[in-house]
């Protein structure tokens, strides 16, 4: 092999791991296995959040036209999914309950569910937050979110994951400018922001879930002009800002499709965190379910 190529592919592979390894070693996050979901309806594709059950056999999915899916998962023996089944799907509902339309009453993004079932959901274009007894029933009014700078048209509150104690905590996608954090907003009744989150300029939150751990985990996107690539952070999010900060995953142009949705559960011995894309309803691109386990290295260490 000429040198010139040795060193172009040694160039390379360094540029993948780098570009693929965590920022800190010690916590990081194993492939499981990725799932490619397919359906005839006309409404499915363009999903922009997830939840899965602790356990990891039953899921509710969102789309960015307010429509939700829900139904069972089948995994093998090691957990790797095999398919899921569609239980049911609806079109979410306005507070009069009249089925939403795709656009700007019906771009739903963030999805959270509480203790209860309640499920919760964040809407850019009309930017609002929605609650829900069942899919099918009239969204609860709520209080309008603050208008925070940087929330557009397109940018609104697209992460959304609820704490155990049952408040509400969203993430807008951009902030006023490329160097300015994003301002972190909890609803518990009302409105508050919490505190801010470092804004890395490209990088751009997409979804977001409190783990069993009690960490919060931040699902991140950027467009490489030929691909996507996603990131997850985890940190302790508290008044004080963040604490003990991680990259979990960071991951390579065309590696995964268009990763907008992530919950965190556990499957009976660790951590997995399950992400879906949003295919932008283009047959150039696939409904991924892309699942990791957590390692945490310094803990497993403390343990053995």
């Amino acid at each position: 092999m000429p040198h010139r190529r040795r060193r172009a592919l040694i160039s390379s592979a360094l540029m993948l791991a780098l570009t693929t390894a965590p920022a800190h070693a010690g916590a990081v996050l194993d492939y499981v296995g990725t799932h490619v979901w397919r359906d005839d309806d006309p409404s499915f594709g363009g999903f922009s959040g997830i939840e899965i059950s602790q356990g990891g056999d039953a899921f509710h999915a969102l789309t960015d036209q307010a429509h939700l899916y829900w139904g069972q998962i089948a995994r093998d023996g090691q957990g790797v999914i095999q398919g899921l089944s569609i239980d049911g799907r609806a079109n979410l509902r306005d507070s009069k309950g009249n089925p939403l339309p795709p656009g700007r009453t019906g771009d739903s993004e963030g999805l959270a569910i509480d203790a209860d079932g309640r499920i919760w959901v964040s809407f850019e274009g009309l930017h609002r937050l929605a609650s829900y007894d069942h899919p099918e029933a009239p969204a609860a009014r709520l209080p309008r979110p603050p208008r925070l700078p940087g929330m557009g048209a397109n940018s609104g509150l697209e992460a959304l994951a609820i704490r155990p104690d049952g408040t509400l905590v969203a993430v807008p996608e951009r902030s006023a400018t490329p160097e300015t954090p994003f301002t972190v907003l909890t609803f518990d009744g009302g409105w508050s922001e919490l505190t801010q989150i470092r804004r890395d300029p490209r990088w751009l939150p997409v979804g977001a879930d409190f783990g069993p751990d009690g960490l919060f985990y931040l699902l991140e996107r950027d467009f490489r002009g030929f691909g996507f690539t996603s990131r997850v952070r985890r940190m302790q999010l508290g008044p004080d800002g963040p604490q003990d900060e991680e990259i979990l995953l960071e991951s390579w142009p065309m590696q995964y499709d268009n990763l907008e949705g992530i919950s965190v559960w556990h499957d009976g011995q660790d951590i997995r965190v399950t992400l879906i894309s949003d295919d932008n309803f283009l047959f150039v691109q696939r409904t991924e379910i892309v699942e990791f386990r957590l390692r945490d290295s310094d803990r497993q260490a403390l343990r053995n």
